[in-house]
């Protein structure tokens, strides 16, 4: 189904440096952490029933720095750590392409590789969204561009990547976000805000 007015809205949100803290390529689930408030965000969202949507590139399987069995365990973990504070995603996107690097099947040119906004378009047809009432959050200009690219409000949250692109890079920006957030807990809010869902604790 393409995604149109008649679906659901859904809070998309990046992975590395927004859910998690920033690792570089994550190649052993005994490396992620998971940022303070992320959790309690994501919580959030489950108890207003609004879908939670990972959207992430991975392009280390491209580079070979880890396999599919990997980034997989690797993703069981970060759903493992927030199952353990009541909290869950709903589904999870992933990009696992390079355009440069590595060899077919993941050196592509893809569509889902963000800033362009195949992993977003592909959730709506699936999941029935509705893009133009949904929220994307990441901490860098690609994770902005995917979500603008894709009809959706976007949020620059200041971990991982997100306080350094906004304090020094911003004016490279050929888009901006809709709005700062300190985590993804806040950005969270604002999204709950912006659809008018009550945000009581």
């Amino acid at each position: 189904m393409s995604p149109g007015s008649t679906g659901r809205p859904a809070v998309f949100m990046d992975r590395d440096g927004c859910l998690i803290e920033e690792a570089g390529y994550i190649n052993h689930p005994s490396r992620v952490r998971m940022l303070p408030r992320s959790p309690a965000g994501v919580a959030r969202l489950n108890r207003a029933g609004i879908p939670a949507v990972l959207a992430t590139n991975q392009a280390g399987i491209a580079r070979d720095y880890f396999s599919k069995e990997t980034l997989d365990a690797v993703n069981a973990e970060v759903e493992r750590q927030l199952a353990d504070q009541g909290a869950k995603l709903d589904a999870l996107y992933v990009c696992t392409h390079h355009p440069t690097a590595g060899q077919p099947p993941f050196r592509l040119q893809c569509e889902c590789r963000k800033p362009k906004p195949g992993l977003l378009l592909r959730a709506a047809a699936e999941m029935n969204l509705d893009l133009s009432r949904s929220v994307m959050i990441g901490d860098k200009p690609s994770d902005i561009g995917a979500g603008r690219a894709a009809g959706l409000a976007t949020v620059l949250v200041l971990t991982g990547y997100g306080r350094g692109e906004w304090e020094y890079r911003r004016q490279e920006w050929t888009l901006g976000p809709d709005h700062v957030a300190e985590d993804l807990f806040d950005a969270v809010l604002w999204a709950l805000g912006r659809l008018d869902v009550p945000c009581s604790r």
